[in-house]
């Protein structure tokens, strides 16, 4: 795809494509108000963005490892940020972190300030140095930079777990919205949505993922604040809803005051399905304490400065001015999400119990709102139900259950919206989904074919060979990932949270300490990376069997105590063995200069 001077006419292509989804948007609205169903409106949806991202993918296709493996390295800023920020909202932040907003209340914008906060910490003390090294993957980095195949084998389990993690989150996305725009069950929709995350990725790696990840924001952006600001204007929460967030959570607050809350027995609670919750208050005791608030931010801070495919995104800039000024232009465009992701949360409850808004159900009779169209479709896809434990006959507060990843898809329907934003909708959330996916999967590919395999297993190997070993290994991971997807073992966002824990407990203080401390060597990268990640998965484990933690280190945030366990291990360690030679040492101080050549040059 990038072919003479591809590169310079980037914002007319993306002005066009951009002009040509409106015109698409447009072009479903008068088909739906010819009559054209909903089922079929979802399908051209899904569909239609599903094959430009496959066009886009085959015309980036490449047989070069730098293309393959860092996009030639000649990615602009902007575009970097946009596909950053792509690969940043996951099917987490697109669907599931407003609906844990609206159940858990405002603990849960833990996970806002901490994943935003985390890019100062990436901005500061990572990108521009690992750029400035000039490696292809983190475990790159951990290899040349600590030296032998133990540590960078290391950096690649702790990558491989943390990344898996997330990626099953994300086929999970994927499969939600196939499964409702196609009608097909979840367990075969996880593979529809996984043929698509590798159609964008499997031929042109990196370079494919760039362009198409620039072409998924565009789509996910348009189709989240579409509906926020559609929505708040039509029930009175002002043009710029944003500035009115304190008064509709003030209003919610009133609301429950006002109707009460129905006592749910065990009993009663059998027959809600499994993964469902009822509306709870606003005022959540998730997170309610300042050290529980403020450990998960930290967690999150610490985890998207550890993540791979984070990290894999600066790789790809010019330069390392370049680098650091992408990370500028990433917050920019995860900030448009991220700030309207409580609004979204704020408006779609208050959709759904204020009795003065034509869209409220609380009061009205259980028969009435099982009879409306959307309750009976997101009903059938398991994602809604009532069940009227008073035996009144009427909706109350908690008689009303929804799971979380249904809160954004459906609520432009609770508002009365035109099918064609839930279209819209549901488009943005797979672009989300799959824009992370690809990243994740290509992240895992990349570090075993570039790490395990190249530097490892077999040094001589052509390029060729370790492209379709790339290649391979990207098939294979995403069709495991698929299958854990199916099986719905966690939620789309303790998923996520979890990989992020995974993450700082085995890599970010030996990347942050590999820039930052000459005296960290081998032994020491080794220990905190084995001893961090056993440790915090040791700890993980202990938590979910039963056991109390200890110092309100919760399984949200096991991480904290894996990445304690590593910092004190690499430290200690360094310290009483020898350390790093002269050459080494000398290339931390180069890594820290702004301005130069990349460490490693041509030495791919």
């Amino acid at each position: 795809m990038i072919k003479g001077n591809f590169i310079d006419n980037l914002p007319k292509v993306y002005g066009i494509y951009t002009g040509g989804f409106l015109a698409f948007i447009i072009i479903m609205a008068i088909a739906e108000q010819m009559g054209m169903s909903a089922k079929a409106i979802g399908i051209c949806f899904v569909a239609f963005t599903v094959a430009i991202y496959a066009i886009i993918g085959y015309l980036s296709r490449t047989a070069q490892a730098d293309a393959y493996y860092v996009a030639g390295r000649q990615v602009p800023t902007v575009f970097n940020g946009m596909a950053t920020a792509a690969d940043w909202m996951s099917g987490a932040s697109f669907v599931a972190m407003a609906g844990g907003i609206y159940f858990k209340g405002y603990g849960y914008m833990a996970l806002l300030v901490g994943w935003t906060g985390g890019y100062v910490l990436v901005a500061s003390l990572l990108a521009p140095y690992l750029r400035k090294f000039g490696c292809y993957t983190v475990p790159d980095f951990i290899g040349t930079r600590y030296g032998g195949n133990l540590a960078r084998l290391l950096a690649v389990i702790v990558l491989t777990v943390a990344s898996f993690t997330y990626v099953t989150a994300q086929i999970n996305a994927t499969g939600t919205i196939a499964s409702v725009a196609l009608d097909i069950p979840f367990q075969y929709a996880v593979y529809v949505g996984l043929v698509s995350i590798l159609l964008c990725s499997m031929l042109g790696g990196m370079r494919g993922v760039t362009w198409t990840q620039v072409a998924q924001y565009i789509v996910l952006i348009i189709a989240y604040l579409l509906p926020v600001f559609w929505i708040s204007n039509k029930i009175g929460a002002g043009f710029f809803p944003h500035f009115m967030l304190a008064d509709e959570v003030s209003r919610i607050a009133e609301l429950e005051a006002q109707f009460g809350f129905v006592k749910n027995s065990a009993e009663n609670l059998k027959e809600v399905p499994k993964g469902l919750a009822g509306i709870t208050k606003a005022h959540s005791a998730v997170n309610a304490t300042p050290w529980a608030f403020i450990s998960l931010a930290l967690a999150m801070m610490m985890g998207t400065a550890s993540l791979p495919h984070v990290m894999m995104r600066y790789f790809t800039t010019p330069s390392v001015k370049a680098a650091r000024k992408s990370v500028g232009w990433s917050l920019f465009f995860i900030f448009l999400l991220y700030s309207s992701a409580p609004m979204l949360a704020t408006l779609s409850k208050l959709a759904l119990i204020d009795p003065t808004l034509p869209t409220g159900i609380i009061g009205k009779s259980v028969s009435e709102v099982q009879a409306i169209d959307w309750y009976q479709n997101w009903n059938q896809a398991n994602l809604m139900f009532i069940s009227d434990f008073n035996g009144n006959g009427t909706v109350e507060l908690n008689e009303f259950f929804m799971g979380g990843k249904a809160v954004v898809l459906a609520t432009p329907e609770i508002a009365g919206l035109p099918y064609v934003i839930s279209g819209l909708v549901a488009a943005g959330g797979m672009a989300a989904a799959m824009s992370t996916a690809d990243g994740l999967i290509l992240a895992i590919a990349n570090a075993l074919s570039h790490d395990l395999y190249y530097k490892i297993i077999d040094p001589k190997a052509e390029t060729a060979k370790r492209l379709v070993v790339a290649r391979v290994l990207l098939v294979v991971i995403g069709f495991a990932g698929a299958t854990i997807a199916a099986m719905e073992i966690q939620g789309i966002l303790g998923s996520v949270i979890w990989a992020f824990d995974f993450a700082m407990s085995g890599l970010f203080f030996p990347l942050v300490l590999g820039v930052w401390w000459k005296r960290a060597n081998r032994e020491g990268a080794i220990a905190g990376m084995a001893l961090g990640l056993i440790s915090g998965a040791g700890y993980l484990i202990w938590v979910r069997s039963g056991g109390s933690g200890f110092l309100g280190i919760t399984q949200l945030t096991f991480g904290i105590f894996g990445s304690a366990v590593s910092l004190v291990s690499m430290v200690v360690v360094s310290l009483i063995t020898s350390e790093p030679n002269a050459a080494t040492q000398k290339m931390v101080d180069e890594v820290r200069v702004p301005s130069g050549k990349s460490i490693l040059g041509k030495q791919h």
